[in-house]
């Protein structure tokens, strides 16, 4: 530490100064103030002899104070800038302005004194009698304070009356607002880690009494040093100040290869949520390294890599002499970014002789050599690169032909700055860092707000619902907020269409940039094509996860698998085959290893993000598959334990997710349970996962009742209708009480109970259930909405079919095109549902016109004995049952 002389309180009261040697400086307090008349300067305190006329002065009010609260807080010593330092004296003037940053972040407790805001004795817990005067002081608007609040770490403002107001934490939104300093800086976080515009804007609004020290106040700021010329001018300041920080970050002779930057070559982003940590630690990788220096930023395509790249770009961007985005998709991609970037430093440098001569329209490969030459010339050190989109790497187990080898197109000299962006984990040309979903609700809530303009959802439990099932991606944040810009659809009704039409609701919403890859599902239909290229097996298994839930997937339950495909017998036979599939998926971000499960019995499950799984379900699936859907349930189905067996409540309860993504595809399970023909075998399995479930979980827990559920359609299946109805009804009571009767979860109960009112022809109570459904349905939709949820499409075809069976043709006939209607435009399996609406309605319309013969025909003996006639009713009769 430079010089720095303090004052001590001995203990008699009285004031003197004390003046360290060498690096012995005890702990002291620092004051911040602002300046007025009768200043107690330093000459004062040295004369000594002459104290009373000291403290007779205005400004000594203050000393005291500040030593009276250094020793309320154990500090025998202090320092106030209007007294410690000698202004005649030009060096200790000029070594205090470079040094009283650091004066400030090594003091103990900074005490600032707020001369023009008073705290009466009867406002001490009320912040109203005060919080106007203190968001006006005319200490926020002075320039020299700035540093003064930044710099120490423990700061507490006092009233005129030396009152406690709070601390720098305890008011920091408050100081937040007032000064438009952000929080990570109070926060004592690095400053580098901020763009200079950042720092630089603090000081725009405020001033010095001298012109000059509008820019010597951020000496400190910007942890530079420079000799102060009072008479300069602040024009001439800033440009001193300008070029010191220049020289700084981009050595002496960085005009020769200085380009700007050139936004219009960068891809255009969406909203970017800060991601600090990232942030700082590229900062530390690339910034605070003399020698070449790369970070490699990989994780799931859409979790925001390329917007984290370009905000670091952008931040820092005053930090280096240039910087250029190359599109690292393949090969002539980057090619043609190189054909760019050599046209970039051509239009600030002409005469570069190492790309002046190249043809740069016909020779690619000289056009990459050419701008590599420039990028290592030995002076060249402070250029950064992004090789954004690099997620096709040649490596040894990649067959694919068109895979890029990235090393020929890095500079080979040690020294500047790389960017990787990938969605593989097998990249190593850096330091890398994982960029994973945004793991605070709040930044989420930040994306979709600031897409969606609809402010103030903080406090929205739809809107964070909502939030919770993006599950932290950006780009299916950013999807959902530009589709919710354009439409009055609520944040619940949105999450119903997300759940019900995930593939028509991605490819209706608004694009969001002009990169490649905009939409969740061509992002990662990119990655599933690589991956079905180097591994079919790895593709198939993420094609059977939709039938699964999306975490605890593990090699224990597909070891069940006994099937005819030779992908799954591949997967099974070996847990090495296992292991190879999941390393692939987990290097291409899809997939992640299942920390929780690190600790339970058998093998470490693995887990997926929600919105791949719900890609998994509505692209990768897009066609019912119900031989995979068998295969999901026998898998579940056999590794339900007995409870007797060792640590099977671990078991029940990884399964519980398994057998809750199953009950909500499984509206009745004949598809399912009839081509197993085991229902008793079934029946056994749920019963005993029911028992452990209620004594886990409780009779309630909605995972218990997706169960019962199930129990209640085995009993269907097996015609057992009374209990199953027993069943179905205890599952309907527990949901209306857990989730209320106007859940989804609720309705669909409330359709499967009158299902089975039906088959027992209780058609007065099946029609009841179908009424609540449906009306539960619109009324948590809308009738618009209502039309695209295919629950909702079932209750309407139930209800088309009851209406039938009670001769309300006219009722049937409007649920069944209701019905078809909705099944034809959404992305479901819905053309086996389609031909038998279809059949149905043809079949009322044969009804309607033999209808015409005549009102007496039906009851005439002639036409009841006609042939045709009968024939054509028992058509429709048969028709009218088959579902």
């Amino acid at each position: 530490m430079s010089f720095l002389r303090l004052l001590q309180r001995k203990p008699d009261g009285e004031i003197v100064f004390r003046e360290p040697t060498g690096s012995n400086v005890p702990a002291y307090a620092i004051l911040s103030h602002t300046w007025g008349k009768e200043e107690v300067i330093f000459q004062d305190i040295q004369a000594g002899a002459g104290m009373s006329k000291t403290m007779s002065k205005a400004g000594w009010g203050k000393i005291q104070f500040c030593a009276n609260q250094a020793a309320a807080d154990g500090l025998t010593y202090f320092w106030v800038d209007t007294c410690c330092i000698d202004k005649k004296n030009a060096v200790e003037l000029g070594a205090a302005i470079n040094s009283m940053f650091r004066w400030y972040q090594n003091a103990a407790r900074c005490y600032v004194y707020l001369s023009d805001v008073s705290k009466p004795g009867s406002g001490a817990d009320d912040p109203t009698a005060w919080e106007g005067a203190f968001r006006e002081s005319r200490w926020f608007t002075r320039g020299w304070t700035i540093q003064e609040l930044i710099a120490p770490r423990l700061v507490d403002f006092f009233s005129f009356e030396g009152e406690q107001l709070g601390s720098k934490l305890s008011l920091e939104s408050k100081i937040c607002e007032i000064t438009g300093i952000a929080n990570k800086a109070l926060r004592g976080d690095a400053l580098s880690n901020l763009s200079i515009r950042e720092r630089r804007s603090w000081a725009e609004r405020r001033s010095t009494t001298i012109e000059e020290d509008e820019v010597y106040c951020l000496i400190g700021i910007f942890d530079v040093s420079m000799v102060p010329i009072y008479g300069e001018g602040r024009d001439q300041a800033f440009r001193r100040l300008e070029d010191t920080i220049h020289t700084k970050y981009k050595g002496v002779d960085f005009e020769q290869f200085a380009v700007g930057l050139n936004l219009a070559s960068f891809p255009e982003v969406v909203q970017f949520v800060a991601r600090e940590k990232e942030l700082s630690k590229m900062y530390e990788l690339l910034q605070e390294c003399s020698s070449r220096s790369s970070v490699v930023l990989y994780g799931l395509g859409g979790v925001g890599k390329t917007q984290l790249a370009i905000t670091y770009a952008r931040r820092h961007k005053e930090k280096y002499t240039a910087i250029f985005w190359l599109n690292a998709n393949d090969e002539d991609s980057l090619k043609l970014s190189f054909q760019d970037v050599a046209q970039q430093v051509l239009r600030h440098h002409p005469s570069t002789s190492v790309l002046a001569s190249v043809d740069r329209d016909k020779d690619f490969d000289q056009v990459v050599g050419g701008v590599k030459a420039w990028l290592e010339f030995p002076r060249n050190t402070k250029w950064l690169l992004i090789y954004d989109n690099f997620d096709n790497p040649k490596t040894p187990g990649n067959p694919d032909g068109s895979a890029v080898d990235i090393r020929q197109f890095l500079p080979r000299s040690d020294h500047g700055s790389i960017i990787i962006t990938t969605r593989s984990s097998q990249v190593r040309q850096g330091e890398r860092i994982h960029v994973q979903k945004l793991p605070d609700v709040r930044e989420g809530l930040a994306i979709v707000s600031n897409m969606s303009g609809r402010k103030g959802i903080e406090n929205d439990s739809n809107a964070i619902a909502l939030v919770k099932e993006l599950d932290g991606l950006p780009l299916a944040l950013s999807t959902a907020g530009a589709y919710l810009e354009h439409v009055t659809t609520s944040f619940s009704d949105y999450l119903q269409l997300y759940k019900a039409s995930w593939l028509k609701l991605q490819t209706t919403s608004p694009l969001l940039s002009s990169y490649e890859d905009r939409t969740l599902h061509t992002t990662w239909q990119i990655t599933f094509d690589r991956i079905q290229q180097q591994n079919r097996s790895a593709a198939e298994l993420l094609k059977l996860w939709a039938y699964f839930g999306r975490q605890e997937l593990s090699f224990d339950l597909l070891r069940h698998a006994n099937s005819a495909n030779e992908w799954i017998r591949t997967l099974t036979e070996d847990e090495l085959n296992f292991n190879e599939a999941m390393i692939l998926l987990c290097s291409f971000g899809l997939v992640d290893p299942n920390p929780s499960s690190q600790q339970q019995v058998g093998s470490r499950g693995y887990s997926v993000h929600s919105c791949v799984h719900s890609w998994t379900v509505f692209v990768l699936n897009k066609e019912w598959d119900n031989s995979l859907a068998r295969l999901a349930l026998t898998c579940v189905a056999l590794e339900v334990p007995d409870t007797h067996e060792e640590h099977w409540w671990l078991i029940q309860r990884r399964l519980l997710q398994h057998v809750t993504r199953q009950a909500l595809f499984m509206e009745d399970g004949s598809e399912l349970y009839s081509h197993q023909g085991k229902l008793a075998e079934a029946e056994a399995m749920f019963a005993r996962a029911l028992q452990g479930y209620e004594k886990i979980l409780g009779p309630n827990h909605t995972s218990t009742l997706y169960t019962v559920c199930h129990v209640g359609n085995l009993y269907r299946l097996q015609h057992k209708l009374p209990r199953a109805e027993i069943m179905t009804r205890r599952a309907l009571d527990g949901f209306q009480d857990t989730l209320g009767p106007k859940h989804r979860s609720t309705l669909l109960t409330v359709h499967n109970l009158g299902k089975l009112y039906s088959d027992q022809g209780k058609l007065a109570e099946a029609e009841q259930m179908y009424d609540w459904a449906l009306q539960g349905y619109e009324d948590t939709l809308g009738l618009e909405l209502v039309s695209s949820y295919p629950p909702a499409l079932d209750t309407m075809f139930a209800f088309g079919d009851l209406f039938s069976q009670t001769d309300r043709k006219d009722m049937a006939k409007t649920m069944y095109k209701r019905a078809l209607s909705g099944y034809t435009t959404i992305q479901v399996p819905s053309s086996k549902l389609c031909r038998k609406l279809e059949d149905r309605l043809q079949a009322l319309q044969v009804a309607s016109a033999q209808s015409i013969v005549g009102p007496n025909e039906f009851t005439e003996p002639g036409a009841a004995k006609s042939r045709s006639f009968r024939q054509k009713l028992g058509k429709l009769g048969r028709r009218l049952n088959v579902r």
